[in-house]
């Protein structure tokens, strides 16, 4: 039996990178999971390799910043598995970046649309459906930029701090419920927006990430769906109002990189 067995799961922009691993990983856990992404195409493909491994998911677009998408979300989870016990917030915005004199404050609204609104409708609507059901975990993926801020990406930075505040408060509101809130924030990840835009790809993303962090590879997405299942499962129910970090070791204290041997 796995660890959340006939649990079922709403995962945002779960059509590739880290949200596509969390709901693999969540899958063989026994889980049945809404995969939703703006990237129809991976996401789709993501459900279709789920079912033909005999996994229960299914697949729905949404603009994570409508009230009316992320609720459609989670009555999808019940009209199609009966209830609602994961939701996991993954949604992110990774533009503007640069000068914030620079920055239009229509991107800077965006970045937040995307990346905070999000989690606050998240919380929003899962609470209900998760009170009916007795309780649920609600998850959301921050980074450590809220931590160690990201000097050409205020915006970004700015997000994932307040949501980590926000996942603190959310969890003391709905402990009484039984619904447990909780962040990660992992750093490097090996995902397309890490090394997409590198000539080399994912194999250029290893080599150059490789000492960014004391562990001495870069993070892949099975190191954060690991520790998601965890945190969703019954094994972390007295576990609510953290932020995990997940990132090799990067900000534990101070790290200097190896460098290169002089010849």
């Amino acid at each position: 039996m796995g660890m959340l067995e006939n649990k079922v799961a709403v995962i945002t922009r779960a059509a590739l990178g880290i949200g596509a691993g969390c709901a693999q990983r969540f899958v063989r856990e026994g889980a049945a999971v809404v995969v939703s992404d703006t990237r129809i195409a991976p996401g789709q493909e993501l459900v279709r390799a789920i079912r033909s491994a005999g996994g229960r998911a299914v697949f729905q677009t949404a603009d994570v910043s409508s009230e009316e998408s992320i609720a459609a979300l989670v009555e999808r989870a019940v009209a199609e598995f009966g209830r609602l016990d994961i939701m996991f917030n993954n949604e992110a915005a990774f533009e503007p970046v640069g000068p914030l004199e620079a920055t239009r404050a229509e991107d800077w609204d965006r970045c937040f649309a995307i990346g905070l609104r999000s989690v606050f409708l998240g919380i929003k609507h899962a609470a209900p459906r998760m009170r009916t059901a007795g309780g649920g975990t609600i998850l959301n993926n921050a980074s450590v930029a809220a931590l160690r801020a990201e000097a050409n990406s205020p915006a970004y930075s700015a997000v994932k701090a307040a949501m980590v505040n926000l996942t603190a408060s959310a969890a003391i509101q709905l402990a009484r419920d039984r619904i447990r809130v909780n962040c990660i924030s992992p750093g490097v990840i090996n995902t397309p927006t890490v090394w997409s835009r590198l000539p080399g790809g994912e194999a250029e993303a290893e080599r150059l990430f490789a000492n960014a962090q004391p562990v001495g590879r870069i993070g892949r997405p099975s190191d954060v769906a690991g520790i998601a299942a965890f945190l969703c499962s019954d094994d972390a129910e007295w576990i609510t109002g953290i932020n995990l970090v997940v990132d090799g070791g990067a900000i534990a204290g101070h790290y200097e990189r190896p460098r290169p041997a002089r010849r």
